[in-house]
């Protein structure tokens, strides 16, 4: 099996374990080829078609979703198909491919194992359109109608449109931060918009609220003023789930840490399963080849932990060594540690 492929399965296994359904979208970020923020960039509908993005060309691509389709029958998951619509005013259909042969990349996989129930919701959420998007701009741009500017601006017919031009202007912006009261404001709305703003340290969209109608956000502040004492406590009851969730995967980790390398002190272990899995930190523990205590992330783990704490590395970085010449001087420094770690014919680490 070429490397290539070995990618591609590997990530599509991680989608799978992960929620019982794989995709060309899973595939393609798993392997590398993109990242969540090229993803978003393309479903908000300012690419011509995800090739654009892609490290790879459209035939690699093609090649990928082709492998994804052969270990998908060898595995008997089932075939379906899913609508790709941008979240521009326009709603087009979104492109894979600058040639637009893209069938093969609408389908999705979906485990034998998952229950009908979800099968129905799952094909009832694709179905669904997509949340329009706003984006919240970073550098000068015009209107492509009124030559205008404005701080958010909405893709339409491939070209950015200022809110004035969309319509979307009377809408008010709820900021992020009460769950309870976005999504009831936004169910109350006859027209909504979410705003997006790209975080570039961490390199992702995040949302930063969203455009509903004034009165459907008076509408919403009284439903959440008649049941706030209820929804405390079940907030209370979900943050007891997520803690529990949390230590049962840290531990989890510690456990597969110490399988790979067994003189790896347990403490240790823990700490480095407590830092690579914390919620909301985006590290390599939080990714979903991680959830499934991947091999391959599990070591990443221990390797960002070594580098760290028993390198130079970070002396170089605050000295102004570049990054790439930095982990070069200390790659020697790691494969010591961790061979002194691993079972006896423990490989090297790149």
């Amino acid at each position: 099996m070429a490397k290539y492929e070995r990618r591609v399965v590997a990530a599509a296994e991680a989608a799978l374990a992960r929620r019982k359904y794989v995709t060309a979208i899973d595939v393609l970020t798993g392997a590398g080829w993109l990242h969540a923020r090229h993803v978003d960039v393309w479903r908000q509908g300012r690419a011509g078609s995800l090739e654009e993005l892609a490290a790879v060309d459209g035939a690699r691509m093609a090649d990928a979703v082709a492998v994804l389709a052969r270990w998908a029958g060898e595995r008997g998951l089932a075939p379906g198909e899913t609508p790709y619509l941008s979240a521009a005013r326009d709603r087009a259909e979104l492109r894979f491919t600058a040639s637009g042969d893209d069938g093969p990349f609408r389908v999705h996989w979906v485990s034998p194992d998952m229950s009908e129930a979800r099968r129905r919701r799952l094909a009832e959420r694709q179905a669904e359109a997509p949340d329009l998007t706003v984006v919240e701009a970073t550098r000068p741009w015009e209107c492509a109608d009124c030559r205008g500017t404005g701080p958010y601006l909405i893709m339409e017919n491939a070209e950015p449109h200022c809110l004035t031009c969309a319509d979307l202007d009377h809408l008010v912006l709820l900021p992020a931060g009460n769950a309870a009261l976005s999504r009831r404001a936004k169910k109350e709305s006859g027209l909504a918009a979410v705003v997006v703003r790209f975080n570039a340290r961490r390199k992702r969209y995040e949302r930063l609220g969203v455009l509903v109608e004034e009165a459907a956000l008076a509408r919403a502040e009284e439903q959440c003023l008649a049941d706030e004492e209820v929804r405390l406590r079940r907030r209370e009851r979900d943050r007891e789930r997520r803690t529990d969730e949390d230590l049962r995967f840290q531990a989890g980790m510690a456990e597969e840490i110490v399988r790979l390398f067994p003189g790896c002190p347990p403490e240790r272990a823990a700490e480095i399963a407590r830092h690579a899995a914390e919620r909301g930190s985006g590290r390599v523990g939080r990714t979903a080849a991680a959830k499934v205590l991947d091999a391959n992330a599990v070591t990443l783990a221990v390797v960002a932990s070594v580098r760290h704490l028993d390198t130079d590395y970070d002396r170089l970085l605050m000295a102004g060594v570049p990054r790439a010449e930095a982990r070069d001087r200390i790659r020697a420094d790691i494969d010591r540690v961790l061979a002194g770690w691993r079972p006896p014919g423990g490989g090297r680490t790149g």
